[in-house]
This record gives C-alpha cells, sequence and structure tokens, in this order.
C-alpha cells in the first residue's frame, strides 16, 4: 500500500480511532490565541525589567535593547495590538450570542460561563485526587480552562484600564482624582506581576505540563485533536456529540506535519521564556 492510500485510509471516518480526528479551534480562535501569547510574552518581556529596574538582569536587558525609553515603545506597543484583539474577541461573543442567537454562548456545556456542573467537577477531582472516587469526565471546558479563561479576562480589563490611565494620564486626570493614578501605578504593576505569575506556573502547568499533555498540548496551534484525545480528555463530549449525531460533523483531516512543527518550536519557545521570566521575578521579589 502506497503511503498516499495509508494516510488516505487513516484519516478517513472508517480509520481506526488514531487517525480520526476533530476540530477543537476554529482558525479565528487560534489567530486570537496566537496574538494575545505573542504580545502576552511582548508585555512580560518589557514590563517585568521595569517592575525590577534594580535587578541585575534588568538592567542588563534594558542596555541591550536600547533603555527604558525603548522598552516602553514596545510595551504600549503590544498593549495596543492585545486591546484591539480583546475588543475583536468580545465582540465576537455579543455578536454570536445577541444577534445571532447562537445556543451555548452564555450557557450550556459549549460556555465558558461557570456553571453548577463546575463546582461539582471541582469536588469530584478532588476526591480523585485523594483516592476517594474515580477520575471525573469533562465536557468541552473544564473547570479549570474556565478559570484560566476568567482569569485572562479580568486581566485585560483590570490592567489594561490601569495601563491606559498611567498613558494618558492627563486626560484621565480630568475626570478623576489624581491620587487614583497613583492607586492605578499599584494595581498596574501588582495585577501585572500577579498575572505573569498565573500564567507561567499555573496555567503552563494546567495546559502543557499536566499528564495526558506533557510535554505540551498542541491542540490551540493545530486547532484540532485526536479521537483517542478528546476520548481521554473529553469524554462527555464525546458521548455527548455522538448522541446529538453531530460528531461528524466535527471531524477534520489529518494534522499537517509542518503545523505541528510549528506547534512544537513557538510552544518550546514560550515555555522557556516563560520560566526564565518566572525565575528571574521570583528571585527579583523575594530578594527584596
Amino acid at each position: 500500500m502506497s503511503n498516499h492510500t495509508s494516510i488516505h485510509a487513516v484519516g478517513s471516518p472508517e480509520g481506526g480511532a488514531e487517525g480520526r480526528h476533530y476540530l477543537r479551534f476554529t482558525p479565528g480562535q487560534r489567530v486570537l490565541h496566537a496574538i494575545l501569547m505573542s504580545t502576552f510574552l511582548g508585555l512580560a518581556l518589557t514590563g517585568l525589567p521595569m517592575r525590577f529596574s534594580s535587578a541585575v538582569w534588568s538592567v542588563r536587558f534594558a542596555h541591550a535593547v536600547g533603555g527604558l525609553a525603548a522598552i516602553l515603545f514596545f510595551h504600549k506597543f503590544c498593549a495596543v495590538i492585545l486591546t484591539v484583539a480583546f475588543l475583536v474577541h468580545v465582540g465576537d461573543v455579543l455578536y454570536r450570542g445577541l444577534i445571532r442567537k447562537e445556543k451555548g454562548i452564555f450557557w450550556g456545556p459549549t460556555s465558558l460561563i461557570p456553571q453548577p456542573r463546575d463546582v461539582m467537577d471541582f469536588y469530584a477531582q478532588v476526591k480523585w485526587f485523594l483516592w476517594l472516587g474515580p477520575k471525573p469526565n469533562f465536557d468541552h471546558f473544564a473547570y479549570w480552562e474556565k478559570f484560566d479563561y476568567w482569569a485572562v479576562f479580568w486581566g485585560m480589563v483590570v490592567i489594561g484600564l490601569s495601563g491606559y490611565a498611567m498613558w494618558f494620564a492627563p486626560t484621565f486626570a480630568l475626570h478623576i482624582p489624581g491620587s487614583l493614578l497613583n492607586v492605578a501605578l499599584v494595581i498596574h504593576s501588582d495585577e501585572a506581576l500577579l498575572a505573569v505569575w498565573f500564567i507561567f506556573a499555573i496555567h503552563f502547568f494546567n495546559t502543557h505540563l499536566r499528564p495526558g499533555s506533557f510535554p505540551m498540548d498542541l491542540v490551540v496551534f493545530t486547532g484540532q485533536e485526536s479521537e483517542a484525545e478528546m476520548k481521554a480528555k473529553r469524554q462527555l463530549e464525546y458521548e455527548r456529540l455522538i448522541a446529538q449525531g453531530q460528531l461528524q460533523t466535527r471531524q477534520t483531516g489529518p494534522t499537517d506535519p509542518w503545523l505541528m512543527k510549528i506547534g512544537r518550536t513557538v510552544g518550546a519557545v514560550a515555555l522557556a521564556v516563560g520560566f526564565i521570566l518566572l525565575w528571574l521575578t521570583l528571585t527579583a521579589y523575594f530578594r527584596k
């Protein structure tokens, strides 16, 4: 059998479970995540040297890139791009939910809104961690994925507003007391540091380093997952789609090898940069 025939058979509906792949993220969602990931790394790389300006590594980095003026320029540039991406995402959600009346946007198994089921899943998983119950099954979004999403959403609003307040201080001072600008500085600095620690520790572990995904989950880069992955990580979604007769509508072809290579390369760089920044900021923070 030729290579072409083998690939076709594996990717066809008649192929084995390892050969079938299903869509999880649309191209638009992957593009927005790529923008979020790259701009967040850019904001961390430029914001942390200002937060820990007296640290040796911060001084050396500032000299290497042209000083704090250059760092501030790229920090603002990344902030604007990330703000646009955030507004596009919010606009898309509101359009789909309020205008197109799509089911599942604001409630149900495919919604990112926390629901009573998430509390039950959390409780069941704690019992599983303690060997007091079976491993729970999840639907389209697990409770920790929703937590990750809303942590980023909250950070975008709080960090973004406080950052723009400092950037356009004269304009904001016309409408709010000047003392609040000092509060904005504290909020922006501490919330941003908390966001960096959360993403580089909790989110990285939840997404890439936990069992079943280690050393890297490529689904956000490829947009699809194998049937075996779907059954292992989202058994309830798999069963729901079968019961609704919609599983085949989610089926895609095999993942392009070049896309997986790009995902592994970009993901490895992001993980490496994140862990280095996590270590540098922790050492700088606790040495104060």
